[in-house]
């Protein structure tokens, strides 16, 4: 009779068989977004309203003028250019996004830096932002790049009581060329980099993540017309010194790196154009033993800036 009265209880217990069913409801899934992801927290609404402001907000331009805003598309780079600590100013998750290692780790560094808008977006939307390209729910948005003036470079050299040290790239359009040349210009003291408004790499995630976070120490100052900058920079005293596969001075003979100088860089395949090499002060070769015809600019760039910063040492 007891074992009737059981039976009959109105009290719900496990059924047999059920398989661990509710030990499985119990489950964690996965930790809890941050407050800027959750719909309906005050600071979704907020990073919301931010990002919404900074769209319509018209851009000011410095000195040097800005570039265009950039986006990161997919999960793997812009995880990559969070982690090279490539500026940022709105991180776009896909709704509804499959929540992986990549996907954690991108929201995970985004909170840990501050000051990146998390928004949440459908697909649609951020396939119209991307035109189209395979975003994987992630899209980092890279606010443009404020360049510096020619003459903030020579600034920046007499604040620190120094001769200027400045390399200037003529025709080099591969931005990770661009980035490897802010390194070097950071790892041996220079003061800033030049490049050509036009035909030119600009600071772009690829430039900013091969100068292994030195671009947000060394500046890069946008000329209108490089050769028009080089005559200017002439005038203030300062030698200009234009690196040739044919130069007639070879440059451990080249005193000139003892004092303000700027080291003009051209492209791989052309070299210096014609109006460069002409207002140069002097063509330089590198001695190379091994017979190759030419180097690329980052390579080029490092062994005159080494070469300046030991005469100057």
């Amino acid at each position: 009779m007891a074992a009737n009265n059981r039976r009959m209880s109105g009290k719900k217990g496990a059924q047999v068989g059920s398989g661990g069913q509710r030990r499985k409801g119990l489950e964690g899934r996965g930790p809890t977004p941050p407050a800027e992801m959750r719909k309906g927290h005050k600071k979704n609404r907020i990073a919301t309203a931010k990002a919404k402001q900074a769209a319509r907000r018209p851009v000011a331009r410095g000195r040097g003028g800005k570039s265009a805003s950039e986006l990161v598309v997919g999960r793997n780079p812009v995880v990559e250019a969070l982690r090279e600590g490539v500026p940022a100013s709105t991180l776009y998750v896909q709704q509804f996004i499959d929540n992986d290692e990549r996907v954690r780790e991108a929201l995970q560094l985004a909170a840990e830096r501050g000051g990146i808008n998390l928004m949440e977006a459908p697909r649609p939307e951020l396939d119209r932002m991307t035109n189209g390209l395979n975003h994987q729910g992630l899209v980092l948005q890279v606010p443009p790049y404020e360049y510096a003036h020619p003459e903030d470079l020579l600034d920046a050299a007499a604040d620190e009581g120094e001769d200027p040290l400045v390399v200037a790239l003529d025709g080099v359009t591969d931005p990770r060329n661009l980035g490897a040349v802010v390194r070097s210009v950071s790892a041996f003291g220079g003061h800033g980099v030049v490049v050509p408004e036009r035909r030119s790499a600009g600071m772009t995630a690829g430039a900013w993540k091969t100068s292994a976070g030195t671009a947000a120490r060394t500046p890069v100052a946008r000329a209108t017309n490089l050769t028009r900058t080089l005559e200017a920079y002439k005038k203030a005293g300062v030698t200009v010194v234009g690196l040739a596969a044919d130069g007639e001075v070879e440059l451990g003979d080249l005193e000139a790196l003892e004092g303000p100088v700027v080291i003009v860089v051209g492209s791989e395949g052309k070299g210096l154009s014609r109006l460069v090499g002409e207002t140069c002060d002097f063509r330089v070769r590198i001695p190379m033993p091994g017979g190759a015809e030419s180097l690329n600019a980052g390579v080029a760039a490092g062994i005159v800036l080494y070469e300046a910063a030991s005469r100057r040492s």
